[in-house]
């Protein structure tokens, strides 16, 4: 089966945490949310995912979990099968590694396995291990009622690391609106998240989107998302709800199977192989941005909302007029994006840099605006901080402009205990 064409699934499911999100700290898209891709892992406002992870993320931020395979008639074509329905199976040791590459047709056989009667069609995959990426595959299955896209992506993430912890975490209703989403943990020791969501936040489609996500005491992390569409984006919805239920997308998160096929190595940011010398130690944010921020709002400013985690943070505050949501965020060692996101900034004596904007939100809610103060010290610390008329960037304004003005955003963001709270 012809897969080069295939998209690297990490980078799918990671742009799919970030918009899931809201790319948790979502100021002007072309300076802050393109900047921070570039810049990858070390923006901190990317693992907040959670998002979903998300997570969420990261690496799973938070892991949303979508994984875009296009399908251009190169994948396995459609099979009218009738097996078993999807069963349990006893999981081997979590310490089960693969020691050999995983071929693309293993991932569609084990994925085909797994599920109940139906037809599959449009399957496609890219196998993985050793030096190749992440194994992945993706199919639609139709039960007779319509057809819904189904995919896997496998994983290995460090045991008790903020990785392992974010890919099971529910992301934060204020800034990815679901349905349901729950954590439980197995007789075995592995947390698994279930997830019942949409494709867009804001739902200007009313693609579903559910997932499981499994992560074990030995690190196997097993990703499985499911829609009520054929693709997961620009396609119709075909049916009320993924094709598989709740049960059964845990049961094929959780069958031993992929157990054995995840990679025996931890996936590695892409241009960071082996041969890469270590990235020179970064100072670290050591408090609570959103407990930070609180101490900073103006005295009519009354928290109602509060949330996030480390050095992203976000508040709900209410000055008698309506809701408004206050997001910032910290981010040490960010001295490199001087020219992408400050060009034209304003320079204060001490070298600081500053730009303000003042545009419309962009996660749905009607009539949203978004006031933002963007803030890089001479010793690369930048705080961001942003505004909105709403208590939700995905709820439509509850008031004519957000509670804080620019100035007092700007007063906050150079505040001089931010840089007292890094290690």
């Amino acid at each position: 089966m012809p897969t080069d064409h295939l998209d690297d699934p990490f980078e799918h499911r990671l742009g799919t945490a970030l918009r899931q999100t809201g790319d948790i700290f979502d100021t002007d898209r072309p300076a802050l949310i393109a900047a921070g891709q570039a810049r990858g892992r070390r923006l901190r406002l990317r693992r907040r995912a959670a998002v979903a992870g998300g997570a969420a993320g990261i690496a799973l931020v938070g892991v949303t979990g979508a994984l875009a395979l296009p399908g251009n008639g190169s994948g396995q074509g459609a099979q009218e099968r009738q097996p078993a329905a999807a069963r349990p199976t006893t999981p081997p040791p979590a310490t089960s590694i693969a020691p050999q590459p995983v071929s693309g047709e293993r991932m569609i056989a084990t994925l085909e396995r797994l599920l109940p009667e139906g037809k599959v069609s449009d399957a496609e995959a890219r196998g993985g291990g050793g030096d190749l990426p992440m194994p992945s595959v993706r199919l639609v299955h139709d039960d007779g009622e319509g057809g819904g896209a189904i995919s896997v992506v496998l994983n290995r993430v460090e045991p008790g690391s903020q990785a392992a912890r974010e890919a099971i975490t529910c992301p934060d209703k204020v800034h990815v609106p679901h349905d349901s989403c729950i954590t439980s943990r197995l007789s075995d020791g592995s947390v698994l998240m279930l997830f019942q969501g949409y494709e867009y936040p804001d739902r200007r489609v009313d693609t579903k989107l559910w997932r499981a996500e499994l992560v074990t005491p030995g690190g196997e992390h097993v990703g499985v998302s499911e829609w009520n569409a054929e693709a997961e984006k620009d396609a119709p919805v075909t049916r009320a709800e993924p094709p598989l239920s709740l049960s059964q997308l845990k049961q094929v998160a959780t069958a031993g199977e992929w157990r054995a096929l995840v990679p025996a190595a931890l996936g590695e940011p892409k241009g960071q192989g082996r041969d890469s010398r270590p990235a020179a130690p970064q100072p670290t944010f050591t408090g609570s941005a959103a407990d930070t921020l609180a101490t900073l709002l103006p005295e009519d400013a009354k928290v109602v909302g509060k949330g996030g985690e480390g050095d992203f943070g976000y508040l709900v505050v209410d000055d008698g007029k309506g809701l408004s949501l206050v997001q910032i965020n910290v981010q040490p060692g960010m001295d490199d994006v001087v020219g992408e996101l400050f060009g034209g900034a304003e320079t204060l004596p001490d070298g600081t840099l500053v730009t303000d904007r003042q545009t419309p939100g962009e996660k749905g809610g009607a009539g949203v605006v978004m006031w933002t103060v963007d803030t890089l010290r001479t010793d690369g610390l930048r705080v961001v901080i942003s505004a909105f008329n709403s208590g939700s960037q995905q709820t439509a304004a509850t008031r004519e402009a957000p509670a804080l003005t620019l100035a007092q955003l700007r007063g906050i963001a150079l505040d001089p205990r931010w840089p007292t709270l890094l290690r």
